[in-house]
This record gives C-alpha cells, structure tokens and sequence, in this order.
C-alpha cells in the first residue's frame, strides 16, 4: 500500500469532536437503560419494532467513527515508514485486544453459577473491566520498564486467570462468547474493514464496492434459506459485515471529505451519498425492517445517512466557520474513547463488591432519573480528564 499524498495530515477537529459526543451520548444512554418510567424515544427499539431512536443509534456512531479515522491511521503509519508486518501486527492486535475486552464484559454480565464460582462474580467483573488499565495503558516514557513489565504482564496473568475461574450456568469452567459485546463487535468489523481498505490500496470505487458487498451479504444472511445463511462460516462472516458496513461507510466520507484538500462548504458527492444510503434504507426495510437488535440493513444505512449529516454540520461548523471553542467540552473524552467506556463498568463493579448505595432510588425513575444519567455524563467527562492529565490513558 502506498502513502496517500493527497490525504490531509493533519489532526482533524471535527472527527474528534464526533467522537466526543458520540462517547458523551453512549454514556448517558448507557447509564439511562436502568432508569425506569421514561419515554419509549430515549430506549432502544424492540426487536420487532420496525423503528429506531437516537439510543439505536449511539453504536452505528462509534462504527462510523471507526471508519473515518482508518485512512488517516493507515497514512500516519506508512509516512512513519511502518512496514506492512508492523501495520498488520498492530492492527491485528488491536482488533483481538477489543474482542477479548467485549467478551470479558459479556460474561461478566451474565450466564455464571455464581455458587460454584471461587470468586463472587462482582469481583470477577471488576477484574475484567479494571485489568485492560494496566495491561493496555499508555505509559509515559519516563516509566520505569520493569513496573510497566510488571503491570502488563502481570495483568496479563490474572486475566487468563479469571477465565479459568469461570464457571458456566451450565458448570463447564471457562467463557464462551455468549456475543462479542460492544467492543468486540467493534473490533471484527475494523478488522475486516482495514484488511479490505489495504487490499486495495484505500481506492475510493473499491470501498464503496465493499460497501455494496456487506449490504448484500447481510440481506441475504436475513433472509430463510439463503445460501448465506445454510453456511455457518458465510453466516458469520455476514454478520460482522453487517457492522462493517457502516465502518466502510465512514472510509467513504472520509474520503469524501478529505482525500482532496479544501473547505469547500457544498460537497455535492457527500450529498448523493446521504441520499443513496437513505434510498437503501427506503427500499430494504420492507423487506426486514429497521432493527438494531437483528442488525437488518436499513437500520445500517439510516445510521450512515444520520451520522453522514450530523459529521457533514460539524465539518461545516469546526473546519469552515471554525468555530471550535465549544468542542473542547468533548475532548478529553475524544482522546481517551476505550477508557470512558470502561470505567462506569468498573465503578458499577466497585458498588456490587464493596456493597455501596451511594445514589438514592429516587434518582432510578422518571425526570430525576434523566437529570442524574446527564449529570453522570458530565462528571465522567470530568474524570477523563484528570486520568489524561495523571496520563492514564488506554491506547491499543
């Protein structure tokens, strides 16, 4: 693969700004989902629903995100003079470190006999979600060797540990992938979407093919007795695809945006692109319906279409107007995304283990309940911003 010469190289403000809100909302519909007594519109769709809110929206988001940064991640490596087996290690390793964290986070959630477990299963959650700290931290140079030695190794060791203390609902020991979780699935569709994007060099017509391959192969994999779905290993391909489709999505805008230099405020092919994914979606859904929980294809290519929308009026208002002052709110979360994500896991973890009620049930329903989980956004917003300025800061 050769360096994009024309790509920017340049930090671009407004892919972090997104990334940023996208992290703020994920927060705060993730602490809303125990919250009970609110409008339908702030939950996720049923399976069968047909429809879609803003919360069904907030992982197709992170996808998309995914997407726009992988031509400017790929660039930033090769102008290093990365050889294609550094790249690759590295992006294999990045894609296993999120399916391995998503499966922890899974299993600690559900399906372990509790009674034949060594450890009380909130301990083994708090483990899973605390160990990806040390073991995937970014240490400052000045850190010593051996206790960066000791804690990622270390972390290590306890983490295959914690599978072997597992016990199944069913009494086998040891985790199975129930699902991949968030970050897993994240990690298999950014995996398939860089292996395709290298094959063929970041071509622009190649993507938007690939694109129209995973929205196929999807369709087909929800649809009785298709071929896709007959075979297991197409069927799982197709799955993660599924995801992938918005990743590749994101690649396209990108592309769009940046791989020719200017701040052109009409971007007319970014435009037909918000209108062939809405007309995808328009003419598959009655045939499968909108439905994040079945991953169905119009709900994929909505979400590209929104987030194309939403990207293209902060494009215009960072990068053109460059009006930038109010994203900052959003930025340490922005450049500590798989930190944020984990660490309400680990203080629900802290709660279970140490027997702590510190929020009132008052604040578990209705309005108060809306208030405290957008209070929660903020305050963990604020954290992230003394763990990046103590320099605790996850990079995979």
């Amino acid at each position: 693969m050769k360096i994009k010469e024309q790509l920017f190289n340049k930090r671009i403000i407004s892919i972090d700004a997104l990334r940023g809100i996208t992290i703020f909302v994920m927060i705060f519909v993730n602490e809303l989902a125990s919250v009970k007594n609110i409008p339908q519109w702030m939950k996720h769709m049923p399976a069968d629903a047909d429809a879609m809110t803003f919360v069904d929206l907030v992982f197709p988001a992170f996808l998309f995100i995914v997407g726009m940064s992988i031509p400017f991640a790929l660039n930033v490596r090769l102008i290093k003079g990365d050889s294609a087996i550094t790249i690759w290690m590295h992006t294999v390793k990045r894609a296993l470190a999120l399916i391995i964290i998503g499966v922890f986070m899974v299993n600690a959630e559900y399906g372990y006999d509790a009674s034949k477990m060594i450890i009380i299963p909130a301990l083994w959650g708090l483990l899973a979600y605390a160990l990806p700290i040390p073991i995937w931290n970014k240490y400052p140079k000045d850190f010593p060797v051996w206790l960066k030695n000791v804690l990622q190794y270390g972390g290590i060791l306890v983490l295959i540990t914690l599978y072997f203390l597992y016990v199944q609902d069913t009494g086998e020991r040891g985790m199975t992938p129930k699902w991949w979780g968030i970050l897993g699935l994240i990690g298999w569709a950014y995996l398939f979407t860089v292996l395709f994007y290298w094959l063929v060099s970041g071509n622009l017509w190649s993507m938007i093919g690939f694109l129209i391959l995973c929205v196929l192969l999807n369709s087909f994999n929800l649809t009785e007795g298709s071929f896709v779905q007959n075979s297991s290993w197409l069927s799982f391909i197709a799955g993660h695809l599924t995801h992938a489709s918005l990743v590749a999505a994101g690649v396209i805008i990108s592309l769009l945006f940046f791989e020719k230099k200017g701040n052109s405020v009409i971007n007319w092919p970014v435009i037909v692109f918000i209108f062939l994914f809405m007309l995808t979606a328009a003419l598959l859904r009655p045939y499968f319906g909108i439905s994040k929980i079945k991953g169905t294809p119009s709900w994929t290519m909505y979400s590209a279409a929104i987030c194309t929308v939403i990207y293209y009026f902060l494009f215009w208002l960072i990068e053109v107007r460059k009006q930038i002052r109010w994203s900052e709110f959003f930025m340490p979360a922005a450049a500590n995304p798989l930190l944020i994500y984990i660490l309400p896991g680990i203080i629900y973890y802290c709660n279970e283990v140490f027997g702590l009620h510190i929020i009132p049930d008052y604040f578990k329903e209705g309005l108060p309940g809306i208030l405290w989980s957008l209070l929660f956004s903020i305050l963990m917003l604020l954290l992230m911003k003394i763990c990046n300025k103590f320099k605790i800061q996850l990079q995979l």
